[in-house]
C-alpha cells in the first residue's frame, strides 16, 4: 500500500479533543485510526478526508484537509459539526504541523513529531487544548504489515491541566488494496480505548473508504461508535 512512490499517507490532524462531546476521539491520524504514523502526505500533494462518526446519541461530521508544501512538513486545518437532540454546531477546529526526523522504509522504521491546537468554540477560548506527540512506525514483511506507537502530551488550557497520551495500532494487508486495521489508545481519563475495522483502495493512491467499530475496554454500549469515512489524494501540483 506505501512504497517510495506511493503516498506515505497521514491524515490530518493528530489530535486530542472533543471534550465537547465525550465520545468523540481525542486525535485523528490516517483514518480511520487514532494513533498516527510515521507518515506524511507527499511532498507537493494534498489530501481530504472525510468521515461520519456515529455514537450514542450524537453523529459527528468531519473534514480534514492536508498538504506538504515544503516536502517534511504537513499542514492540517479542519473541523467537526455535531448532530444531537438538541441541534448541529461545530464543535471542533484544528491546526496540526507534523514532520518526520526519520521517514519510515520498507522493512525498516521512522519517527517524527507532531504539535497542534484545537479550539472548542462552545468554551469562549481562543485555543482549548494544545498537543504534542512522537509517532514512531515499524515495517515487517516488505511492508504488508505495519506497527504504529504514540506517546504525548495534551494540555487542556481550560482547566489548566496536562496529561499524557499513547496509542498502539497495527494494519495488516489482507488482500491487494484492502487492509485490516486494529489499535487501542488513551487520551482521557479511565480504561483505555479500541477500535478495529478495515480500509479499501477504490483508486489505489487516490481514493480509499473505511469503516471501523470501536468502544472503550469494560464499557458496554453508551461509548460504543461506528465511523465510515473517505479520503481523496492528489498527485503533486503545489509550487
Amino acid at each position: 500500500m506505501r512504497s517510495a512512490n506511493k503516498p506515505r499517507i497521514k491524515i490530518a490532524v493528530s489530535l486530542f479533543a472533543a471534550l465537547t462531546t465525550p465520545l468523540a476521539p481525542c486525535l485523528y491520524a490516517a483514518r480511520p485510526m487514532i494513533t498516527d504514523d510515521a507518515r506524511t502526505v507527499d511532498a507537493k500533494a494534498c489530501q481530504v478526508e472525510s468521515w461520519m462518526r456515529s455514537n450514542q446519541g450524537s453523529r459527528e461530521f468531519w473534514a480534514l484537509p492536508a498538504c506538504n508544501f515544503s516536502g517534511n512538513i504537513e499542514l492540517t486545518l479542519g473541523g467537526a459539526r455535531t448532530t444531537n437532540a438538541v441541534g448541529s454546531t461545530t464543535t471542533d477546529e484544528v491546526l496540526q504541523g507534523k514532520t518526520l526526523f526519520k521517514p519510515m522504509n520498507t522493512n525498516g522504521w521512522g519517527t517524527g513529531l507532531a504539535v497542534g491546537g484545537i479550539r472548542h468554540p462552545g468554551d469562549g477560548r481562543a485555543v482549548s487544548e494544545l498537543y504534542a506527540y512522537m509517532p514512531t512506525s515499524f515495517s515487517f514483511r516488505d511492508d504488508t504489515f505495519f506497527l504504529h506507537t504514540n506517546v504525548g502530551v495534551l494540555r487542556n488550557q481550560v482547566t489548566s491541566t496536562a496529561r499524557v497520551t499513547w496509542g498502539l495500532g497495527s494494519e495488516t494487508q489482507l488482500a491487494a488494496r484492502t487492509w485490516l486495521i486494529a489499535e487501542t489508545f488513551q487520551q482521557k481519563e479511565g480504561r483505555p480505548f479500541f477500535q478495529a475495522g478495515v480500509r479499501h483502495w477504490i483508486v489505489p493512491n487516490h481514493v480509499q473508504i473505511d469503516a471501523t467499530v470501536g468502544n472503550r475496554f469494560g464499557s458496554r454500549t453508551d461509548e460504543r461508535w461506528f465511523s465510515i469515512g473517505l479520503r481523496l489524494l492528489s498527485p503533486a501540483f503545489l509550487p
